[in-house]
């Protein structure tokens, strides 16, 4: 299993959250997670590593339902589910969840306290 670096939203609740429970997960420490809200340096734009989920592995950048199946691939209790997500038709239908997710986000940033 290779290296990932996750880039998350530090100020967001729910991305505080879930790279808690990633972090418990990746109890091999292959996940560098990376708060793009105070890092010195970002392969995109800011604003973009804001708006959507990224990470790189094996030196690819990737984003939305992709970075988040490089992400399980290096946790072994959902690597399956990662390597699943290779497959064209199983990547497609992940983004399209994840871009209606990204449509209630910030309904559930507000309903947490959080900015939008």
């Amino acid at each position: 299993m290779s290296r990932v670096t996750v880039w998350h939203d530090g100020d967001c609740p729910l991305c505080r959250r879930e790279v808690a429970l990633m972090r418990r997960l990746d109890r091999r420490g292959r996940i560098t997670f990376v708060d793009a809200t105070t890092a010195n340096t970002c392969p995109v734009d800011r604003a973009d590593l804001l708006a959507r989920f990224h990470a790189m592995e094996d030196g690819r950048l990737l984003s939305g339902a992709a970075a988040f199946a490089a992400m399980w691939r290096a946790i072994p209790l959902l690597r399956p589910v990662g390597l699943l997500a290779r497959h064209p038709r199983v990547l497609a239908l992940l983004e399209r969840g994840y871009l209606r997710f990204l449509a209630v986000r910030p309904r559930l940033q507000r309903w947490c306290g959080t900015r939008s």
